[in-house]
């Protein structure tokens, strides 16, 4: 893997295979091994005759991690997205977001659809019409983070996530920061005229993020499918894997 330099902050990254760019944009607290490497997803991906390019957003992973929330404030995680492929010389590509990944995928989708070839929005439900997460969640995560003990956090969400980032050897305090920035920059309302391929694919026990159902409802065209498992387990479901190989044959197939 490598790094370079995006706004100042170290982003890690690793490109593999031969043939269309497939880019993979992990969920909170997680990173491109936790989300795509461990899943198989990047080898599936590379078998298939793609080019997978996964990035460890900024504050995790390998990436750096800033203490400041002005660091995560706006579209400048979704930007680091076209900051790699402007480093790698790709122009368009095919692009997948979990969760978290998911919403700076959706920025991207209404921001810079001349740059996509098509998006899969995974782990992500109607929730992201409101354009991010609610503030009073962010909050409740930002001071789990912070909190001296997992047992000191009274919310069960926020606990969650809490231990899920405690797992996944993650900077809580660059988490903390992440969740108090000023995140999204980007109009929700503009996803009803999205013009490219579109899966929103989600767990069918993801109660977390709302209704998968209704966001694809929101979007032109866009396809919903459903996989085994929730929230923190759909993504290693080979079903999961599998679903996205058959939409980019369909919506990005290979040249012949």
């Amino acid at each position: 893997m490598a790094t370079f330099d995006s706004g100042g902050v170290d982003i890690n990254y690793l490109d593999e295979g031969a043939g269309p760019p497939v880019v993979l944009v992990h969920g909170f607290a997680s990173s491109l091994q936790g989300n795509w490497r461990g899943p198989g997803i990047i080898d599936a991906l590379t078998a298939a005759g793609r080019r997978a390019v996964a990035l460890d957003c900024r504050g995790h992973g390998r990436s750096g991690k800033p203490h400041d929330p002005a660091a995560y404030d706006g579209t400048q995680m979704a930007d680091d997205v076209t900051a790699l492929m402007d480093h790698l010389g790709i122009d368009r590509a095919d692009l997948v977001g979990y969760s978290m990944g998911a919403i700076l995928s959706a920025s991207l989708l209404v921001r810079r659809p001349e740059r996509l070839r098509s998006t899969i929005l995974a782990g992500v439900g109607d929730m992201l019409l409101g354009g991010s997460m609610p503030r009073q969640r962010s909050e409740a995560i930002a001071a789990a983070m912070e909190a001296e003990s997992g047992a000191d956090v009274a919310d069960e969400t926020a606990r969650g996530f809490r231990v899920f980032a405690r797992q996944s050897g993650n900077d809580l305090a660059a988490l903390a920061a992440m969740q108090r920035a000023r995140r999204g920059g980007f109009d929700p309302a503009k996803l009803h005229a999205v013009a490219l391929p579109v899966m929103v694919l989600v767990g069918e026990l993801d109660s977390l993020v709302g209704s998968g159902a209704r966001l694809a409802a929101a979007m032109p065209g866009a396809k919903l499918v459903t996989v085994p498992g929730d929230h923190l387990t759909a993504v290693a479901k080979p079903e999961f894997r599998q679903a996205i190989l058959t939409f980019l044959a369909e919506a990005s197939p290979l040249a012949a």
